[in-house]
């Protein structure tokens, strides 16, 4: 009993040396917000150990000069953006005022100063520079000023939540940030088998707009289809044009190989006693002729971007390939010369193709994917 009493003292102790280190080490570094918060956070257990104790006072103190200083040197700054810069200093402040706060004891020692107010008034002067900055950018009415302008009016809504005018002019400027980007019908010239599949399937077209639009790899750039954009008078900037330049389903192509076998084989067998067999042995042979069957297709699709007056601004073009093969065997002569191995191979199950619209949706799904993602790129390094 005495030695459960003994390690749970032990444990203890070596817990409080450990915290009170770590809360030293911090400030002896000059992390002394960290050192405040670690300290007081360990004297809600503890709130009479004088060490811990002095180490938050001192860091407490020093953090105070730290984030003081910053602030008189952005008062003198020049730069719009400083009262943001001000305010999160009074943030770190206020935390620390926090952390200290939930220690009572620790508390009416330490006194740290309440920043509520600071808080209020410079938030207010930096949500009101990034209003004006947005609708500084508005002014100069080009595609970029505008999204420079919603992201301002979103910055505004960081320290002014749920302003209506800034909610107002996000949107507002918004439908002259965004590029809309319709996405044409898929194009089939040359007859080919593509215009076949798709009976009980999802198009290219709107499969690939489906998933443009739930990420179209810019939050200002939005696609649409043709019929969408036409019905809801959705002002077009660029549209998105996609063509199979081929679509080759290929023809089976048969390789074939024989191979000889043979085997010596018992025709005949005389008894002339029960310990004395005689037997006549022949040479018999088959050949087995194996086919090697191959069906090899592949599609080329080209996706161009055009702007708003036809001219040509991207393109690339993604290929796919399907290749399927199976192996199949007959023999001639004599079936007494085949091995085990032999019979399995020749009564092997032969395969049949696949369907062209197997073959079909198997290259349109690669080549889907690669273009969506390329599209992605695209527009993300674009917008």
């Amino acid at each position: 009993m005495k030695l459960k009493l003994y390690t749970v003292l032990f444990s203890g102790m070596t817990l409080l040396m450990v915290s009170c280190k770590s809360a030293s080490k911090l400030y002896e570094k000059g992390r002394y917000d960290e050192a405040v918060e670690l300290a007081a956070k360990k004297l809600q257990k503890d709130p009479d150990d004088a060490k811990l104790l002095s180490t938050l006072r001192n860091a407490y103190q020093y953090a105070v000069e730290d984030h003081q200083s910053r602030i008189r040197s952005y008062h003198e700054s020049g730069n719009e953006l400083k009262w943001e810069w001000i305010y999160f200093e009074y943030v770190s402040l206020q935390r620390l005022y926090d952390a200290i706060h939930r220690v009572p004891d620790v508390f009416s020692i330490v006194l740290p100063d309440d920043h509520s107010s600071d808080l209020v008034t410079y938030r207010e002067k930096a949500g009101d520079v990034r209003y004006e900055r947005g609708i500084a950018f508005m002014q100069h009415s080009d595609k970029q000023s505008y999204r420079n302008a919603y992201r301002e009016f979103q910055a505004v809504l960081n320290f002014k939540a749920g302003d209506r005018e800034a909610i107002l002019k996000m949107n507002e400027v918004f439908e002259y940030a965004v590029t809309n980007v319709v996405v044409l019908p898929m194009q089939r010239d040359g007859g080919y088998v593509y215009s076949t599949y798709g009976i009980g399937q999802p198009n290219l077209d709107d499969e690939l707009i489906s998933s443009l639009q739930n990420n179209s790899g810019s939050e200002f750039v939005r696609f649409y289809s043709a019929w969408d954009a036409r019905s809801r008078r959705i002002r077009v900037d660029q549209e998105l044009s996609m063509q199979f330049v081929s679509m080759d389903l290929g023809r089976v192509f048969d390789d074939r190989n024989s191979r000889k076998v043979t085997k010596d084989i018992v025709v005949k067998e005389t008894v002339y006693r029960p310990d004395s067999v005689v037997r006549e042995y022949a040479k018999v042979q088959a050949n087995i002729i194996t086919t090697t069957r191959t069906l090899r297709s592949n599609a080329v699709l080209q996706v161009t971007v055009r702007d708003e007056h036809g001219r040509r601004i991207w393109n690339d073009s993604y290929s796919s390939s399907h290749n399927w093969s199976t192996q199949f065997s007959h023999f001639t002569g004599d079936e007494r010369a085949l091995s085990q191995e032999d019979k399995n191979q020749i009564n092997r199950r032969k395969d049949f193709p696949p369907s062209e619209n197997d073959m079909i949706k198997c290259m349109v799904d690669e080549i889907s994917n690669n273009a969506v993602y390329s599209l992605r790129s695209y527009f993300r390094r674009n917008s």
